[in-house]
């Protein structure tokens, strides 16, 4: 069993408690800097200040937003992370 869990952490690249948190952070941040991008990019730096702002206002919207953050994230991050690791189990 032990050995199960060796394969596992080594594919993942890590124990897969601290892939899953590394992965909902990288998540979050491309999908914050996604929707900058596509919403407004001319007032990147004035979304970001706002978006910090309304995290720190720690009201629902901002779980609601940090969500839709998270998901448009994962749409491109857990593709190319699967795909990496998928050729990295190959070697």
């Amino acid at each position: 069993m032990a050995e199960g869990n060796n394969q596992l952490s080594r594919f993942l690249g890590g124990s897969p408690v601290s892939v899953l948190l590394r992965l909902i952070i990288l998540c979050i941040v491309v999908g914050v800097i996604l929707a900058a991008l596509g919403l407004d990019p001319a007032h990147l730096l004035e979304s970001f200040r706002r978006l910090i702002e309304t995290v720190f206002s720690l009201g629902f919207d901002t779980v609601e937003r940090i969500w839709r953050y998270f998901l448009l994230g994962a749409v491109v991050v857990i593709p190319l992370w699967l795909i990496s690791r998928l050729f990295r189990s190959g070697r």
